[in-house]
């Protein structure tokens, strides 16, 4: 099963050459923050209020070489955090999706 995590397209940008994928929250809460399937939609709509457009990462946890733990967040739902950066190979797909 995969897991998804959503960034602008200016943070993915400015991260495209680096062998490894960070967002800010890893420095600020310690992981990345990083979606079901079924939880796409509503966190796109807490989140990203008057957005345009934002990238959709799509990760496979079995080539993740960071910890991978799944915890429970907003409103006591169970989500998937990262501890560490995303390795590239992990990313399995990147699509767009505008708002």
């Amino acid at each position: 099963m995969h897991i998804y995590h959503i960034v602008t397209p200016q943070s993915w940008k400015e991260q495209t050459d680096l062998p490894s994928y960070e967002h800010a929250s890893l420095r600020a809460e310690g992981f990345i923050h990083c979606s079901y399937t079924g939880q796409i939609d509503g966190v796109l709509g807490r989140y990203y209020k008057g957005v345009e457009k934002v990238l959709i990462l799509t990760i496979d946890p079995a080539l993740l070489t960071s910890k991978l733990v799944e915890e429970p967040s907003t409103g006591g739902e169970i989500y998937p955090h990262i501890y560490g950066k995303i390795n590239r190979e992990a990313i399995v797909e990147v699509s767009e999706r505008y708002l």
